[in-house]
């Protein structure tokens, strides 16, 4: 990753601490019950499964699923061209270098909260070409699209990273069907919202890194979308902020097992009913890091608001509406500057008055 400057260096406050606490009660939910039509599966598994995935949003914002249906071959194919791609000379894989015309492809200085990731990537969308505003102006209607670039090394990668996408899109439909279900909303109330989706993969690297005690392989953030998906490999890093105290919690890996978070969307959505949750990667001197994480995001037309049936006199809108598409814009065009302000966040479209 070259040289090393103060650009990766977090601010003292938000550096990683010497000792790490291990989540103990992160939930772990069995998908089981709605992966077969079998009528054996009877209404009070599926009803414990609704219960278990809202209890899990409204505490955690995390959780992990196991029999999820996603083929472990699939991932095995990934992970396995993800590490092939990564460990290739940085020359190679620079020939799909991402910029700001095209934000798909490799890229190895990512910024968040404007401090610098210790870690490479590789973005590609799902829906192949994806729309989304040419600009972040409020008056500009003019769209771009955003068309994958996929590496000649190795072979096989852009099947593997097609085939495990079309499953973990699959998966993310139950999950947001189940998460319907928990707020008192229709299986289908949200599907809509993803007719056109903006749906990105993204395959992380994160090298073995000899200032463990000054960076990280990803600053403290929320996930702007709907919901994120993630595979992580045994290496594990990825730490989740506690609601209950603010401390920093270590999610151990499971082997086979994914773990969501829900994201900001779902937290309008549900006028805060749901939030989403600060979390990060810590980095590693003792061992490289790979994962796989899918967020999935909304059309990008859609305006984002609390839902009605989620708001009355009581409990009134607690944001105001936004679009989708310029928001993402803007977040994209974030990550190729160090900015002088905080990047945009949904807070900045609560109601004033509540």
């Amino acid at each position: 990753m070259g040289n090393i400057d103060e650009s990766f260096f977090q601010e003292t406050e938000h550096r990683p601490k010497q000792s790490t606490i291990e989540a103990e009660n992160i939930p772990l939910i069995d998908l089981s019950p709605i992966l077969t039509s079998d009528s054996s599966n009877s209404s009070s598994e599926i009803t414990n499964l609704v219960a278990q995935i809202g209890d899990a949003c409204q505490k955690w914002g995390f959780f992990q699923v196991i029999n999820h249906g996603v083929p472990s071959t699939c991932r095995e194919k990934i992970e396995r061209a993800s590490k092939e791609f990564f460990l290739l000379p940085t020359e190679e894989k620079r020939k799909v270098s991402r910029d700001e015309d095209n934000p798909l492809g490799f890229y190895d200085t990512e910024h968040t909260k404007n401090v610098r990731d210790w870690k490479e990537v590789f973005d590609f969308v799902v829906e192949n070409p994806t729309l989304l505003p040419a600009s972040d102006e409020p008056h500009d209607m003019e769209l771009m699209e955003l068309k994958n670039q996929w590496p000649n090394f190795p072979n096989n990668f852009r099947e593997a990273c097609e085939e495990y996408a079309q499953g973990i899109e699959k998966l993310s439909y139950k999950l947001v069907e189940l998460i319907a279900l928990s707020l008192g909303l229709s299986s289908k109330r949200l599907n809509s919202y993803f007719k056109e989706q903006t749906s990105f993969m993204r395959l992380n690297y994160y090298p073995l890194c000899p200032i463990r005690d000054l960076a990280l392989g990803v600053g403290r953030h929320k996930d702007s979308g709907a919901l994120t998906v993630l595979a992580q490999d045994d290496v594990g890093g990825l730490e989740v902020k506690r609601k209950t105290d603010g401390e920093w919690i270590q999610v151990k890996p499971i082997p086979d097992a994914y773990i969501i978070n829900v994201g900001d969307i779902i937290q309008v959505w549900s006028n805060d009913r749901y939030e989403s949750v600060e979390h990060r990667v810590i980095a590693s001197s003792m061992k490289e890091r790979f994962s796989v994480p899918f967020f999935f995001h909304p059309s990008h037309y859609v305006m984002v608001e609390p839902l009605e049936e989620l708001t009355n006199e009581e409990s009134p809108a607690k944001y105001r509406a936004y679009n989708w598409g310029k928001f993402r814009t803007t977040r994209n065009l974030s990550n190729f500057k160090k900015l002088n302000v905080e990047n945009v966040q949904i807070y900045h479209f609560r109601n004033g008055d509540l």
